[in-house]
């Protein structure tokens, strides 16, 4: 299993829109980097979900429940898309600024590269991340 983050703008997708329809389709990746991790994404991969604009607050965690497959609504195959159904919200939202005042982040590559809408994440940022969520 692997672990991820995944942006999205809250005013179009948010993690209250994932828990209200129970799954979705993760679609609308078009950087290189991004795409090629999408494409390493597996069933039962966990991902958590982080609010982006004026947020910039990681909310919940989700699941990974396909393999990754050309977004049915494009004419390209190298645009590719997974579903994924909510877990469970964070106890408490962890914030960019928290993030970054942890040293324990200075090689994560939500700070390295902060356009990157899909960002692995390591075990040790996984679990650090979850112990920030409990406050």
């Amino acid at each position: 299993m692997a672990y991820w983050l995944l942006k999205t703008e809250p005013e179009e997708y948010s993690y209250s829109d994932l828990e209200l329809n129970g799954s979705t389709v993760w679609n609308g990746v078009s950087n290189a980097l991004a795409l090629k991790h999408l494409r390493t994404m597996t069933i039962g991969d966990l991902a958590l979900i982080y609010h982006t604009g004026k947020e910039r607050r990681i909310i919940g965690v989700a699941e990974v429940t396909s393999q990754p497959y050309p977004d049915p609504k494009l004419d390209d195959v190298k645009r590719v898309v997974v579903d994924l159904r909510p877990l469970q919200r964070v106890p408490q939202p962890v914030s960019l600024a928290q993030i970054k005042q942890d040293s324990s982040f200075a090689d994560f590559d939500l700070l390295r590269l902060p356009r990157l809408s899909v960002v692995p994440v390591s075990q040790s940022h996984w679990q650090r991340l979850l112990q920030l969520s409990k406050g």
